[in-house]
This record gives C-alpha cells, sequence and structure tokens, in this order.
C-alpha cells in the first residue's frame, strides 16, 4: 500500500515543516562486523532524548549509501531500527519523523523503498544523481517510481560521496514531482546550492528544505534567500539541518538550532554575534569529524569514533560495514584537537548520565 504525505501524523508534519534536527545514523557493528541490536538501540534512544525531530536511517551505511548492504540484511537492520525508534518515542510521548535511507540499483531502491514503507518508516532519503549513466529525465522517471510508493526527500551530494551536478531545469522539474516531501541540499557548494534554492523558488509548491552542507550548516540556516519570480518576490530559508555531522553532539545541535531559529523570529538586526563564532568552530569540528584533509575518506569512520568514545557503538575499535571505511592518518589527532578546543559544542555529559538507561533493556 502506497503511502502519501498526507499520511505522515500531522503533528510530526509540521515540526519537519518548521525545522528540526535529523541526525544520519549510523550502523551499529561488533568487531566482526556483525549488527549489534543493543547499540543500535541505544542510538535510537539517544537521538531521541536529545530532542531531535526526525531520525535518518541506513543513510550513512557504507560512505553515505545504502546500496552496498545485502537486502535481507537491510531488512534486519531498518525493521529493527523502526522497532527500536517506535518503542522510545511512545514511552518518552514523542513524535519522530522516521526516515529510510535507500541505495543502489534501480530494482534495489524500488525494493528498499517497498519495505520501508511495509516497515513504517514515513519517507525515504534517496540521492539524486548517483547514477552518472542516466539522463536527467531518467532520473526524474526513477525518482517518480519511487515515490509511487512513499514520499521522498531527494538528496543533493557532491561528487566525492557520488553525486553530480545537475541542471537548474533538471531541479525546477525535480521540485514538481508528486509525493516529494523535501531537499537535502549538501552539494558542499554554495553555486550548487544557490541552484536549489532557486529552483524551489520558482517551481512553487511545498517542498521544504533542509541543509547537509556540513562546512555551513549555521550560515545556511541563518540565510534568507531572496528570489525574483513572476509576480514579485519569494523569500526562502532552509528550515533545519539532516547530517551525519549531527548524529554525534546531538543534543548541542538541537540547542544550536532552537537558538538560530529564535534569532530568525527576532529579525535579521538582531542575530548574535557568537553564532558566527560558532559556525567557525562548527565547521572546524565537521572537518575533523568528516575528514575534509583527506578528501572526507574518513567521514564515516570518523562519527563511529566519536560514538564510540561516548560508549554509544562498541569498542574498542572502529568497525564500519565496508572494512575499506577507516580513520585516515592524523584524523585521530584533529578529533582530539577539536574536542580540546571546543568542549562546549560536545554532548559527552549528558550522554554520561543517561548510558545505562539507554542500554536498559
Amino acid at each position: 500500500m502506497a503511502k502519501r504525505i498526507s499520511d505522515i501524523p500531522i503533528e510530526v508534519l509540521n515540526r519537519f515543516r518548521r525545522g528540526c534536527v535529523i541526525p544520519a545514523q549510523p550502523l551499529a557493528l561488533d568487531s566482526g562486523r556483525n549488527f549489534s541490536p543493543r547499540h543500535q538501540r541505544a542510538l535510537c534512544r539517544y537521538h531521541i532524548d536529545c530532542g531531535v525531530g526526525g531520525v535518518a536511517v541506513g543513510a550513512s551505511f557504507s560512505g553515505g549509501a545504502a546500496g552496498s548492504i545485502e537486502i535481507n540484511f537491510y531488512r534486519t537492520v531498518m525493521g529493527a531500527a523502526s522497532v527500536f525508534l517506535n518503542e522510545w518515542a511512545e514511552k518518552r510521548n514523542r513524535c519522530i519523523l522516521k526516515i529510510a535511507g535507500v541505495g543502489g540499483s534501480v530494482l534495489q531502491q524500488k525494493a528498499e523503498a517497498q519495505f520501508a514503507e511495509t516497515a513504517g518508516y514515513d519517507a525515504v532519503l534517496l540521492g539524486v544523481g548517483d547514477d552518472s549513466e542516466i539522463s536527467e529525465t531518467e532520473l526524474l522517471e526513477h525518482v517518480c517510481m519511487i515515490a509511487e510508493t512513499i514520499p521522498v526527500i531527494g538528496v543533493y551530494l557532491p561528487h566525492i560521496f557520488g553525486g553530480r551536478q545537475l541542471s537548474l531545469d533538471f531541479w525546477r522539474a525535480f521540485c514538481k514531482l508528486d509525493n516529494l516531501l523535501a531537499i537535502q541540499i549538501a552539494p558542499f557548494d554554495r553555486y550548487r546550492t544557490l541552484d536549489v534554492v532557486r529552483a524551489v523558488a520558482e517551481a512553487g509548491g511545498d517542498v521544504t528544505l533542509y541543509t547537509g552542507n556540513v562546512d555551513s550548516m549555521i550560515p545556511d540556516l541563518l540565510t534568507e534567500y531572496h528570489i525574483p519570480v513572476k509576480g514579485g518576490v519569494r523569500k526562502i530559508r532552509m528550515k533545519g539541518g539532516l547530517s551525519g555531522c549531527w548524529s554525534v553532539w546531538a543534543k548541542k545541535a538541537v540547542e544550536l538550532l532552537e537558538q538560530i531559529q529564535k534569532a530568525v523570529a527576532m529579525g535579521k538586526n538582531e542575530i548574535p554575534v557568537e553564532l558566527f563564532v560558532r559556525s567557525a568552530m562548527l565547521t572546524d569540528c565537521s572537518g575533523a569529524i568528516y575528514d575534509a584533509a583527506n578528501n572526507f575518506c574518513g567521514q564515516i569512520a570518523g562519527i563511529h569514533e566519536i560514538l564510540r568514545r561516548q560508549g554509544l557503538l562498541p569498542g574498542p575499535g572502529i568497525w564500519c560495514f565496508d572494512p575499506e571505511k577507516r580513520l585516515s592518518p592524523g584524523q585521530i589527532e584533529e578529533i582530539d584537537r577539536v574536542y580540546r578546543s571546543y568542549p562546549a559544542l560536545n554532548d559527552d555529559g549528558f550522554v554520561f548520565t543517561h548510558l545505562r538507561e539507554w542500554f536498559a533493556d
């Protein structure tokens, strides 16, 4: 049975439209690279207790896409995570948007989207342009096929993460697709970012924008774009953040977004200077965690390292689904440096206080 945007609980949808933090949750594996339900459950509880408005599961399994995961394993992980999120959200009297990452071939994405719908997810996170062999017209047709099953959040990724540059005409057409919930803008490029914002403004409709530009999260969330359109000027904002980087120190990310939203509500002349100071700090931290110095090769491992230190993922090693995903030379020192330099940005104290509860049966 197909799921529509109108099927999302109204309180969940409204919060998503207003803007919230959505972590792209990593996969919890033990030393044998077997799924660790106990740790995945703790991650789900941690993110809910941080106050996030949604959780994206399956988006960071293998460097940003779930495409390399065998379908039965995918179903095991995604089914378990859906149950974990439901149980803790009910216990905390919370409602969150549940998002499933899909990847791989066209057929695999379709199968994963169908499973996500039956497993109770509200939407899928779909990398747009992952397949450079097909035309933009074929790409639109493919997204339409997925959207027949479940609402879609399109992801604009940089080339280093498997994305490709897409035309303004493509994004205009994309914004008019049926059952399109949102676009996560994450090309790490201001010009491509502006292309999507402009397309949304010119296409009209009700597409919510989220930032995944980990090098400029705060500027993205503070900026109001004024886009000339027929009949006047349309004002566009990115409402929240959807990122693997916000799967760590998520409590602080929620507090930060609340501060930004209050500043925006007060007016553009009331934005505290400290937010711009915080922006530089956050970019420095994301550079260390995402391994910017080594062309982002250690991005998944960096996320695992933070969560391992906090006790939320198994240790003492780092075990990503892809054995080739590991910390780069010098990355551990960079993570140590940002930990020392910006102690106010981590949420280690919050995690320590609740860790035993999150691992309790």
